[in-house]
């Protein structure tokens, strides 16, 4: 019987965890290893320039990014998610950072760059917090979404280049 119910808590916290992310923005889908390096080509950083990415997922982007010698700083929401991508960059510890924090209340203002991938109804909101948080010169790889009202600098397949 005390198996059902750990069985049963532990399903209930996945799906909180995974669940609850929704409201603030998308679920965990992963990007693909090919659209992880697509999208640091096209975002063009160079070493020793931080890139965020907003709902870092299970991090590759932030290994990625590491592997080029670039900072990077990862929000994510979901706790497992998050734990995953903290244990996963543990071996670029000096240049990537883990947060679990709800991106809409980060401060971007550090960012030369920012990855995101999230569901197109929050990309105007989005939008207004590039626009007031952003330092000028930086850039965004959205992948799959557009910013309304902004157009891409760039295009590669499903992924938008955009500069403030």
């Amino acid at each position: 019987m005390i198996i059902f119910w750990i069985v049963w808590a532990v399903g209930l916290a996945l799906i909180l965890a995974y669940g609850a992310v929704l409201i603030y923005g998308a679920p965990y889908f992963p990007t693909l290893s090919k659209e992880v390096e697509a999208s640091l080509d096209l975002i063009d950083l160079k070493p020793g320039q931080v890139i965020y990415d907003l709902g870092c997922g299970d991090g590759r982007l932030l290994r990625a990014a590491a592997r080029r010698g670039l900072r990077a700083v990862g929000y994510e929401l979901n706790p497992f998610m998050a734990l995953i991508s903290w244990v996963g960059t543990l071996r670029y510890r000096r240049l990537v950072k883990v947060r679990m924090l709800n991106f809409w209340r980060a401060d971007l203002s550090e960012a030369d760059g920012v990855f995101v991938f999230l569901i197109g109804h929050f990309m105007q909101r989005l939008a207004g917090k590039f626009a007031n948080n952003l330092k000028p010169g930086a850039k965004v790889v959205s992948h799959a979404f557009q910013i309304p009202g902004k157009k891409p600098a760039k295009k590669h397949d499903a992924l938008f280049l955009y500069k403030y």
